[in-house]
């Protein structure tokens, strides 16, 4: 669990939430942004601004969940731009460049509740980004699953269902599906056999 207000100001720490797709990460941001905004507490939220799938600027989770959003281009950004927010939440960390870690670690030394939601993996099940990092140094790890549409189980793989080979390809179920282990090993099998 992760403490959503802290009695000492001065105390940061860092949260990750993780997953793979349509697992419910962005929707798990976007409550723990809202508590905060209850809370009365400064916050604001960053996305990297390539992800325009749903809107230029708001951040909105596959159920249409939606929140106004900072889209940057680079971490330092986040830091720049932060002000005197005491909660800031940011989307896809998979896709900052390695600046992610060392803002994210600053925010925090400065009293700030960092909240990062991400891909752990990638397409190929590779850890992705700078996701694990930042995972290695955040007070909290919360790692969601989507449910495997093949087997029923917990679905922690993001399979790709196009034969594009870039890491970084934007996309929704028309491009990837959340599968189990089992059922990713037999479709990357499958796959790779074509």
């Amino acid at each position: 669990m992760y403490p959503e207000w802290h009695n000492d100001n001065e105390t940061g720490w860092i949260e990750v939430i993780c997953g793979s797709m349509f697992s419910g990460k962005t929707e798990e941001l976007i409550r723990r942004m809202r508590r905060a905004q209850i809370a009365k507490q400064p916050a604001v939220l960053f996305k990297p601004a390539i992800d325009i799938r749903y809107d230029k600027e708001d951040i909105v989770s596959h159920n249409n969940n939606r929140i106004p959003s900072k889209p940057v281009t680079s971490a330092q950004q986040i830091w720049m731009l932060s002000g005197n927010a005491k909660v800031i939440g940011i989307d896809e960390g998979q896709f900052f460049d390695e600046q992610i870690v060392d803002v994210a670690n600053r925010l925090a030394n400065n009293g700030k509740r960092v909240i990062i939601a991400g891909l752990d993996m990638d397409y190929l099940g590779k850890p992705f980004g700078q996701m694990p990092y930042l995972m290695a140094i955040a007070e909290f790890v919360t790692k969601v699953h989507a449910i495997c549409p093949k087997t029923g189980q917990l679905a922690h793989y993001s399979f790709r269902k196009t034969a594009l080979n870039e890491q970084v390809v934007l996309g929704e179920q028309d491009i990837y599906e959340p599968l189990s282990r089992k059922a990713y090993l037999k479709e990357m099998e499958t796959k790779n056999k074509l």
